[in-house]
């Protein structure tokens, strides 16, 4: 998908390098600029440990409207006590100043190697140069801005019609690894144009994201710095959302089709991963029950290394059911891998081995498990699980 030229109208961005990063020339500085204050809505790490920016943050966009979100990668700026506070404070006071906007209507977020003093100094500066080269265009130097071991820069973009306006969406996100569903499992900014109410706004974000943000599991371990928000100015003109119908629909379409393309995109680039990977849970009792099934699958470590082995061991599929809480009937699971038939009603059928370890080495590959016991369906995503993944780990800091 081609970006040249992207805008969302109102927003203006920018990204450079102001010194975090040890490599000269990385982006780790990243600003993003509404020219009227949105309406905002946000999800935040569920882990106990939060980063100072991220409490910041959770606290300020519950106090109304949004500006700016000012944003750095190379150090995440957790457990770093009252000076990890201090220098949050200050960024948000910087950005503020330098887009004419109140402190209290700044997100501020930061990523990277947890418990090392922020280096605030160089990215207060960054935030001034950043300032003046915000650009309509400048959204894709702000996605690159925000990557840490990411091998790729994630972006995703949707344009529809609300009441015979023009409308876009335009999402950001990074996310390698320290993902688990447990919120939202990285850093992601969404901007849309479109008029919608706190309520409504809420509402979509919200939902979405237990089904795509919230569905994704590279290793289990939710971060301390977890941040996604959505930034609604209303610049497309539209006759403002404020309830359930054709437009809302719409916008919902527009906006889930975003994020579930990002949070598939994360996966594909979990550290170390040469395969994404799609549970897809039919017929379940519950859609909530589905997606625990799945996520309990997504997130076995037995599991990724037999789809990286391109082993056929459904056992593994049908241990993770079993540990997930959820009620079942084992002799009623059917399990394949795409429309190759492994399991039926809990025991192994027939299947050509070799067919079956070809699937798995398939750079995207997608289980199948049929429960029989209702009619909802629920998917997670995942990555397999390689030596590649010790390495990164092993040296992150180092």
């Amino acid at each position: 998908m081609k970006y040249k030229g992207i805008t969302v109208k109102g927003f203006r961005a920018a990204g450079l390098h102001c010194g975090v990063k040890k490599i000269s020339g990385r982006k780790d500085l990243a600003l993003i600029y509404s020219e009227v204050p949105a309406v905002a809505s946000g999800v935040f790490t569920k882990n106990k440990v939060k980063a100072a920016p991220v409490i910041l943050s959770m606290k300020n966009i519950n106090k109304g409207l949004i500006s700016a979100i000012a944003a750095n990668s190379g150090n995440a700026n957790a457990c770093t006590g009252k000076e990890g506070m201090k220098s949050a404070l200050l960024m948000a006071e910087k950005a503020a100043f330098f887009t004419a906007s109140d402190k209290n209507e700044i997100i501020v977020c930061s990523t990277g190697v947890i418990g090392v003093p922020l280096p605030v100094g160089k990215i207060l500066d960054g935030i001034e140069t950043a300032s003046y080269m915000l650009r309509e265009d400048g959204l894709l130097n702000a996605a690159e801005a925000i990557m840490t071991t990411d091998t790729f820069r994630k972006t995703a973009q949707a344009k529809f019609r609300i009441n015979g306006r023009n409308c876009a969406l335009f999402g950001m996100t990074k996310g390698s690894g320290m993902i688990h569903p447990n919120m939202a499992t990285m850093l992601c900014f969404i901007l849309t144009d479109i008029s919608i109410s706190k309520k409504m706004l809420d509402k979509s974000f919200k939902e979405i994201n237990s089904e795509t943000f919230n569905a994704i599991t590279v290793d289990g371990d939710t971060s301390t710095n977890d941040t996604a928000v959505i930034l609604a100015n209303g610049m497309a003109g539209n006759k403002p959302v404020t309830a359930g119908g054709k437009a809302y629909t719409v916008f919902y379409k527009a906006l889930k089709a975003v994020m579930l393309n990002l949070a598939k995109a994360i996966v594909k680039d979990g550290e170390g991963a040469s395969k994404a990977i799609e549970v897809c849970v039919k017929n379940a009792g519950t859609k909530a029950g589905a997606l625990k099934i799945a996520k309990a699958i997504a997130g076995s470590s037995l599991f990724k290394t037999a789809i990286y082995g391109g082993d056929p061991n459904w056992g593994r599929i049908l241990s993770a059911i079993g540990n997930s809480g959820v009620k079942f009937i084992e002799n009623k699971v059917d399990i394949s891998f795409g429309s190759l038939a492994i399991a039926k009603k809990g025991v192994e059928v027939k299947f050509n081995g070799k067919a079956a370890h070809n699937l798995l080495m398939k750079k995207e590959v997608l289980v199948n498990v049929d429960l029989h016991n209702g009619k909802k369906n629920a998917s997670a995503y995942t990555c397999d699980l390689t030596e590649g993944y010790i390495r990164i780990n092993a040296h992150y800091r180092t």
